[in-house]
């Protein structure tokens, strides 16, 4: 039997750290607090964002498309180097499906930030009433954080920029429609409740070798 990869709960904080310093929105967001200079919204993106950090194949994929459709040679390079170190058997952590796609509870993680004060949790709704998405705060001490940890350990390092070329691919798109993406995918798609994700690596390295025959290369 297979042993599955796990991360540990400071691996994560540091992924989810990255992801909400990277996508998060930089417009109006001292409305939240003069020292806060990041908002990601939705925990449903968060986790579509944790998605392809945890499995770098399926950013690979996700990187070809964008290829296809913009032409930007460097998505190749970047899709080729992630095979090339050999990301999906090293670096993936894979990710139960459940009714509303990959999910991984993060709670534990969040708290190890939010006890240092570098990320904030708001809950946008009505008081007393229904929960309309939660606000991930990214403070000056979050990003200062992040910062530090790259330049003391140059390995992490690779949570920062990756998280850069995640928030590339997710663009400005929501939770729910960065799900949808994933859903396209008929392994995931395919995929029974309460199963882990499976991977899509040969399809997707075979593509790349497709496009890449095709543009001579």
């Amino acid at each position: 039997m297979t042993e599955i990869a796990v991360a540990s709960e400071r691996q994560t904080a540091i992924r989810l750290l990255a992801c909400i310093h990277a996508a998060g929105e930089t417009q109006n967001v001292t409305q939240y607090g003069s020292d806060v200079i990041g908002v990601l919204r939705a925990q449903s993106r968060l986790q579509a964002l944790e998605f392809w950090m945890r499995n770098p194949d399926y950013l690979a994929n996700e990187l070809l498309t964008e290829f296809e459709t913009s032409g930007e040679r460097d998505l190749l390079k970047i899709a080729q180097r992630i095979f090339d170190d050999r990301e999906p058997d090293l670096r993936r952590l894979p990710m139960v499906r459940y009714l509303f796609g990959a999910f991984e509870p993060l709670d534990n993680a969040l708290a190890i930030l939010r006890a240092a004060d570098l990320v904030r949790i708001k809950r946008d709704g009505v008081p007393g009433g229904k929960i309309r998405e939660h606000l991930y705060l990214l403070t000056v001490a979050g990003c200062d954080a992040l910062d530090r940890l790259v330049s003391m350990a140059p390995e992490l390092a690779w949570y920062r920029d990756r998280a850069a070329i995640v928030a590339r691919v997710a663009g400005t798109q929501g939770g729910k429609a960065l799900k949808d993406r994933q859903y396209l995918q008929a392994e995931y798609a395919g995929t029974e409740l309460s199963h882990v994700i499976q991977p899509v690596t040969d399809r997707v390295l075979a593509r790349l070798a497709t496009i890449m025959e095709g543009l001579g290369g």
